[in-house]
């Protein structure tokens, strides 16, 4: 527990200007200091800073407070933590690290993870043999010449006990190297927890080593070892280079989230200061919370274009709700990293990519949707389960019904049945969802998920297949309405090319003959050929059902293209109406002056 008399230190030992001029300028008024909120847009200053009473103020958004209400802000930490980030800041050591202590303290951790920084940054640069040179073939490879390596601190961990040897005669415990992480325990010996590998030193927010990633020189495994957790360092709330990137984030108003630390440093180097990493972990809502501290307008997730790095994007999903800044979403050509897409391309075609972001969740949409065929029925079922599975982390969220609005729309169901299907999701978990299937594995699933489709999907389908029936017995009556035919948007694929293949058989040919045809071209063709009927065309001769069901496909179709044009308009916004969208209106009027003489005359369908 912290004490008052600690928190008074820590009050006393903090300068408020320095602390806020961090990340605001600040500029003298009488005997008071003023600057632009960083806590809020603004471009008349109106925050407000008194050093005599260490308190600030801003008149713009309101918020105000001394130097822990300041830290809690722009850190997002809860109280006590804003306590210890200050005396941290101070290098004082509180009471309840003193009292009650079952390791080493924390400053010795700090001053050990510092010494042992400073000696892989000397076997790296100065370091000879087999090992520093391969590490220095590895960073020159990636572009990283001395000046970079020493900038960023980057160093050579040589490994069988040389660091703990240095720093032992340093005077640094075992219990403290064990404790920081830089060292193993076994048998009563020490033996350096990195070896052979490329360091990346991590620092605080203030700029201090407190972690360690390694990067093995050939073929060893795991590739990446990064610092376990410690008194000093959490993967989930710290971020690689983040120290670096707050003044640009606060003055961009972006961050830009990699997945590795050689992007970073690329990025930064090449002018894009805004970038930082997860540290061996997946991004956290912690890490999102301490971005929105500084950047105001929105994350960039800059991921690789591997699958690994599709299934980053996606994990972020659920901070969606989790922070008022937008979350967008680029993913670089060719299976690329950051880094090597700055190598091929340079720095102003990565600025387009990353002007080019596109919503986090747009991407997800249609990586999920490449993966079927929407004109296919039970392809959408299964295509409305994948988007389920990548919702379903939103599932508690007041965004959900958004969300399940526009998965409807696009697939052709309920908001209530999409947003259901979201809801249930841990219980209809779908096995290797992401994987694509071929274009026939769902065919079997359309009947059982029927249900799933919207009102007018489960109409057009069902004509469809009914005038499909009757081509297959009575091929010679639709032939002459194969130009009408054409003009239809059909709501199943297959059956659009089970119609054409029947339409291209000779005139005479055998009803065999005619689904064998439309076998040819859909395998799955005779269960659809053998499908239900509609209940009112019982009774009529087969001219009546051939109009019947030809008006009835053709007035589906017709609601089906208003609706996709209604999304391509509402897609374009508030854009001035080009030739385009004016067609779009005509066709649209037309067919809704179309779909209302259909309808006129359509009995209902049961």
């Amino acid at each position: 527990m912290i004490t008052d008399e600690d928190k008074e230190r820590v009050r006393q030992a903090t300068d408020v200007l320095a602390l806020v001029g961090e990340t605001v300028e600040l500029r003298r008024r009488g005997t008071t200091f003023w600057g632009c909120c960083p806590f809020h847009q603004e471009r008349t200053p109106s925050f407000h800073v008194d050093p005599q009473t260490g308190l600030w103020k801003c008149f713009g958004c309101g918020e105000s407070g001394d130097v822990f209400a300041y830290v809690m802000r722009r850190e997002s930490l809860e109280f006590p933590d804003a306590i210890r980030y200050l005396a941290d800041r101070a290098g004082i050591e509180l009471q309840e690290e003193r009292g009650g202590r079952r390791g080493p303290r924390r400053n010795r951790l700090m001053e050990a993870l510092a010494a042992a920084e400073e000696y892989y940054s000397t076997m790296l640069l100065r370091g000879r043999g087999a090992g520093p040179d391969a590490g220095r073939r590895y960073l020159g490879g990636r572009g990283f010449g001395s000046a970079v390596c020493r900038s960023w601190k980057l160093g050579y961990a040589p490994g069988r006990g040389a660091l703990v040897g240095h720093l032992r005669a340093r005077g640094f415990t075992p219990a403290e190297l064990v404790a920081a992480d830089l060292a193993l325990e076994s048998g009563g010996r020490l033996r350096d927890r990195f070896y052979e590998r490329v360091m990346f030193p991590i620092h605080d927010r203030q700029g201090r080593t407190i972690a360690f990633g390694g990067r093995v020189l050939g073929d060893g495994t795991p590739k990446y070892l990064n610092t376990k957790e410690t008194p000093v360092f959490h993967k989930s709330k710290h971020l690689f280079a983040f120290d670096r990137a707050r003044e640009s984030m606060a003055a961009t108003g972006e961050a830009i989230v990699c997945e590795g630390y050689t992007d970073v440093i690329a990025l930064h180097e090449a002018g894009l200061t805004n970038a930082v990493a997860a540290l061996g972990t997946s991004f956290s809502v912690d890490h999102v919370r301490a971005i929105s501290g500084f950047a105001k307008r929105r994350i960039i997730c800059l991921f690789d274009g591997d699958a690994a790095g599709q299934r980053a994007a996606e994990r972020a999903v659920q901070f969606l709700d989790k922070t008022q800044l937008e979350l967008v979403c680029v993913v670089l050509p060719n299976n690329q990293d950051p880094a090597e897409y700055l190598a091929d391309a340079g720095v102003d075609a990565m600025r387009d990519r990353l002007a080019e972001a596109r919503p986090l969740m747009d991407f997800v949409f249609e990586r999920r949707l490449a993966s079927y065929d929407l004109s296919v029925p039970g392809q959408r079922v299964a295509a409305l389960d994948s988007l389920a599975e990548a919702l379903a982390p939103l599932k508690g969220s007041v965004l959900l019904d958004g969300y399940a609005a526009q998965i409807a729309q696009m697939l052709g169901t309920s908001v209530g049945e999409a947003k259901r299907r979201i809801l249930d999701r841990p219980q209809r978990r779908r096995e290797a969802a992401d994987e694509p299937q071929p274009a026939w594995a769902v065919a079997g699933e359309v009947d059982a998920d029927f249900a799933a489709l919207s009102a007018d999907d489960r109409f057009q389908v069902t004509a469809e297949r009914e005038l499909l029936a009757l081509m297959a017995v009575a091929p010679d009556e639709v032939r002459p309405h194969g130009e009408r035919m054409a003009t239809f948007t059909w709501a199943d694929s297959r059956n659009e090319a089970i119609a054409w293949a029947m339409l291209a058989t000779p005139g005479g040919t055998t009803p065999a003959g005619v689904v064998a045809a439309a076998e040819g071209v859909a395998p799955d063709a005779p269960r659809i050929l053998a499908g239900g009927r509609i209940a009112v065309l019982e009774g009529m001769d087969v001219q009546s059902k051939v109009a019947f069901l030809l008006d009835a496909v053709e007035l589906a179709s017709c609601r089906r293209e208003v609706e996709q044009i209604r999304g391509r308009l509402r897609a374009a916004g508030s854009a001035p109406l080009g030739d385009d969208a004016r067609r779009l209106f005509r066709r649209a009027t037309d067919l809704q002056r179309r779909i209302g003489e259909l309808s006129t005359h359509m009995p209902t369908i049961v």
